[in-house]
């Protein structure tokens, strides 16, 4: 388990993120159409996970925006921006918003949560949504780079992230 804050309060997370080097979990996550996506489904290319609570925060938005803006300089690279919004909320907002350079997959019914370890813990407040942090996994699924961001209104280490993924 990993503890990070909320406005400095503390709160526990199910798990810890996977291991640098280690293989990444699978997952399935679902897409703005409803479709799913699956961990396979980006083999041979590299894979940012942008992982918070919700894109209807200010700095969940940010995230999305700035992995947007960077990731179409990203050769051979995908950005996975994962939430337990629905797939309804991610799309009116990637509408409004204009973006086009990064996908959003829900977790409202998958254990991407647990299985990546960045569920909040039950019993506080923000149980059932995922702990801003970002994974980047190379083409084969191996884990290049982590960061879980110790206060959650923070934004991540985009230029680390960015970085891991080249």
């Amino acid at each position: 388990m990993a503890t990070v804050t909320f406005q400095g309060t503390p709160f526990n997370t199910v798990s810890e993120l996977p291991a640098v080097g280690s293989q990444a979990p699978d997952f399935t996550v679902v897409k703005g159409d409803l479709s799913e996506a699956k961990l396979s489904d980006y083999a041979g290319k590299k894979l940012i996970l942008n992982i918070f609570p919700s894109i209807d925060t200010g700095t969940c938005a940010t995230s999305v925006r700035t992995f947007n803006k960077e990731a179409g300089a990203l050769a051979n690279t995908k950005v996975l921006c994962v939430s337990a919004d629905l797939p309804f909320a991610a799309g009116r907002f990637c509408g409004a918003e204009g973006i086009e350079n990064v996908e959003t997959g829900s977790t409202f019914r998958s254990s991407f949560g647990k299985d990546y370890g960045v569920q909040f813990a039950d019993g506080s407040v923000l149980s059932g949504l995922q702990s801003r942090s970002v994974v980047v996994i190379d083409e084969s699924g191996k884990v290049l780079y982590t960061e879980q961001v110790a206060e959650t209104v923070n934004e991540p280490n985009y230029a680390a992230a960015l970085a891991a993924a080249k």
